[in-house]
């Protein structure tokens, strides 16, 4: 089985982490997490996030660091949450397949990610500036999943019922400046294994700065900042879970169900 190459550089992102002092986007998460919650109706006795913001996510269950080998019992949980963090895993779906064994029979895994739509604005204006300043492009971010992608996941690693839905946060700010200061603060600098070992010229942030605010600013100068975070729902396997019917097996029509007269397809003149 081939190794999943090294993305993230885990000491530098630690290092990010250990710096950051703003957390509205987990704090988001977090509301979101209760309020699905709420919707399944169920009292969990044995919750666990994977984070790695441990003392932001301690109310919702036991925190687990998003190492590769996350330290997660095989059948001990009942509800595993993984919270805004595998975006940076090299191996998002080994993450998913620890979860799943981490779970009971009929448990409930729920993760929060960000998705691909994730500062696009910033990624299309830094690269604009990169390429016309220096005449290349260096690592700055990193693969996050589309959603049409990302529920498939959930079945390679043995989840039922999967579900992925998102929504989506746009963040006005001062400038472009501001952005990459406030990512910072969020323990969301670039921490690739692949980027650049040196400060990124001031020159290209200057220049992302002057298309990111001509391209995208609104009547008051302010620009948007869009966060997209997908959220995936699956089930551990169990028997009580409602089964999809075999073909064929439909006890009535579905043009009975739709007060729907049938057509008959056309013929194919080629066939005759």
């Amino acid at each position: 089985m081939q190794t999943p190459p090294i993305l993230t550089d885990r000491p530098a992102l630690l290092r990010n982490r250990s710096r950051a002092t703003e957390f509205f986007l987990h704090n988001e998460a977090l509301a979101e997490v209760q309020e699905r919650l709420i919707e399944v109706n169920r009292t969990f006795t044995s919750p666990a996030v994977v984070t790695g913001f441990p003392a932001l996510w301690s109310g919702i269950g036991t925190p687990v660091a998003d190492d590769d080998l996350l330290a997660l019992t095989p059948g001990a949980h009942d509800l595993v949450i993984h919270a805004l963090c595998l975006h940076w895993a090299s191996d998002p779906v080994g993450q998913l397949v620890q979860c799943r064994h981490a779970l009971r029979s009929d448990g409930l895994f729920l993760a929060l990610m960000f998705g691909g739509q994730t500062l696009h604005e910033l990624r299309a204006c830094l690269a604009e500036a990169e390429a016309e300043v220096t005449g290349g492009l260096s690592p700055r971010v990193l693969p996050m999943g589309e959603i049409r992608d990302l529920g498939g996941l959930l079945q390679r690693a043995g989840l039922a019922l999967p579900v992925a839905d998102s929504f989506t946060k746009t963040v006005r700010y001062r400038d472009a400046l501001h952005l990459m200061r406030d990512l910072r603060l969020m323990g969301e600098a670039n921490a690739l294994s692949a980027r650049l070992r040196r400060p990124t010229r001031r020159g290209v942030l200057l220049r992302a700065a002057e298309i990111y605010q001509a391209q995208y600013a609104d009547d008051e100068g302010r620009i948007p900042a869009t966060f997209e975070i997908i959220c995936l729902t699956g089930w551990a396997p169990d028997a009580s879970q409602p089964k999809p019917l075999k073909p064929g097996s439909a006890a009535q029509r579905l043009a009975d169900v739709l007060n729907a007269a049938e057509m008959p397809l056309p013929s194919d003149p080629a066939k005759g």
